[in-house]
């Protein structure tokens, strides 16, 4: 039995950087990784998507260089084999500086398989059992796969196998029309692929509002994406070179046939295999450990982080997860899971920054509220760039004046959304941004005249 101070389980967002934490603060720390450091944001999550999105931007610009009186000589192709080595390029820095960072850290001990509870504070790792007063457990998630007829028998791609291809898919079909299918279909759409979005709920993205929805529907559509809503997938066989997709929609079958089918219905956690139940440590019915609002879990001396705890599902929140438990244990700092805003994106093009309410959560509270919505059309910036697909819109609570929630679709809409959201957490008044004066042409320089314009929502 080899005993350490801490133990962590995982190399996501939150692990690493609390090991060395706990190393500066005079602790020996043991660190458990399984398969790649860095997880699924450097692997096979932002780092990878959000290259594959530049790619695919690039290709997208090149194609409308006419519009901007660029003259291009022949047709754009897209080479995917660079494209993936372009890709690969990026990841592997990162997670080699992650894994080597944790190896040459002195008070870190590496153990390099899978982990599992045997005991209260006992972990047992490729034959040896190692023991621990703290336990950190930053697993993360993977694909959901749905029990689908026929999909055992088909040669189906995850977000993670996505990462390996180097060829175009003829005709991608994706199970599932939330962010993690809508990134793939747009991207895989621009590099030449014909695409097919097959989502059960009666919208895209259906925790978004319906304006919100629609809108990416139709940027989507118009770029040549075929998108299905309301359509239950009840059968998947391969036909030949081909597999055939059974769709359910009003009440009568009908058939997608494509050559590579992508399952982007939803995530699980990593906790199935890790003898948790030796440990006491309780999940609840999807497999998320249970935790309270310091991450601890139902057993003394151990806590969830990342996306393995139901808390938050993005690199974002993982890395806070990371911040709040150190700021408990070593800064006498008391922070909490519920003081966090709500806040992503989904990186399509235009993309989706979102804080915060939706208008429709903001209806259901019943109270008095305020909202404003602009055009991205209207917006100069966007209309310089030749980029004026979507709209922003802002809620703001009436009595208070405090912003409850803003949905910003359009260009820069990932990276504007954060002077809203400091905003919130500040808890100044809307009137303080009303104000500022911010810098022309940018889109941020709309905001203050969004919520000058603030009317009653009816």
């Amino acid at each position: 039995m080899r005993n350490h101070d801490a133990i962590v389980i995982g190399t996501g967002q939150s692990g690493p950087a609390l090991a060395r934490r706990l190393v500066a603060a005079g602790q020996d720390v043991a660190v458990i990784e399984r398969k790649l450091f860095g997880g699924t944001c450097v692997n096979t999550g932002c780092t990878p998507t959000k290259t594959l999105v530049a790619s695919a931007y690039a290709a997208f610009l090149a194609r409308r260089a006419s519009d901007y009186g660029v003259t291009i000589g022949g047709p754009v192709g897209v080479d995917m084999k660079a494209v993936k080595a372009r890709k690969d390029a990026v990841v592997e820095p990162s997670r080699l500086g992650v894994e080597r960072s944790l190896k040459t850290l002195e008070g870190c001990t590496v153990y390099e398989g899978h982990a599992r509870f045997i005991a209260e504070k006992k972990v047992a790792v490729n034959g040896s059992e190692l023991a621990a007063d703290r336990i950190f457990i930053n697993v993360g998630a993977r694909a959901a796969i749905p029990p689908i007829p026929g999909l055992e028998h088909v040669p189906y791609l995850t977000n993670s196998s996505m990462m390996d291809i180097d060829f175009l898919p003829a005709h991608l079909i994706i199970l599932g029309g939330s962010y993690v299918g809508l990134e793939f279909a747009q991207v895989y759409r621009r590099f030449g692929s014909e695409v097919t979005v097959i989502e059960l709920a009666p919208r895209l993205i259906a925790r978004e509002d319906a304006d919100v929805s629609q809108a990416v529907a139709d940027f989507l559509k118009e770029e040549g994406i075929d998108v299905r809503v309301s359509s239950k997938v009840v059968g998947v066989e391969k036909r030949g070179n081909a597999i055939a997709v059974k769709v359910e929609s009003a009440g009568a079958v009908s058939q997608v046939a494509g050559t590579h089918v992508l399952v982007a219905i939803g995530r699980r956690p990593n906790t199935d295999d890790l003898g948790l139940d030796k440990a006491g440590i309780a999940t609840d019915a999807r497999g998320y450990i249970q935790v309270d609002d310091q991450l601890r879990t139902s057993a003394a001396g151990i806590w969830a982080l990342g996306d393995c705890n139901g808390r938050g599902a993005f690199t974002h929140t993982s890395w806070n997860d990371f911040e709040i438990v150190a700021a408990n244990l070593l800064d006498n700092d008391q922070r909490r899971v519920s003081e966090r805003i709500t806040a992503y994106a989904l990186y399509t093009d235009p993309p989706l920054g979102r804080a915060g309410m939706t208008e429709a959560e903001v209806r259901k509270t019943g109270k008095p509220a305020l909202i404003s919505t602009m055009a991205m059309e209207d917006v100069s910036r966007a209309y310089e760039k030749g980029e004026t697909k979507g709209f922003m819109k802002i809620l703001v609570d009436r009595d208070s004046k405090q912003i409850l929630g803003a949905s910003l679709l359009g260009l820069a809409g990932d990276e504007v959304i954060h002077c809203i959201l400091d905003l919130m957490y500040a808890k100044a008044p809307y009137t303080v941004m009303q104000r500022a004066m911010h810098i022309h042409p940018t889109v941020s320089e709309f905001i203050p005249t969004m919520l000058g314009e603030l009317r009653p929502l009816q």
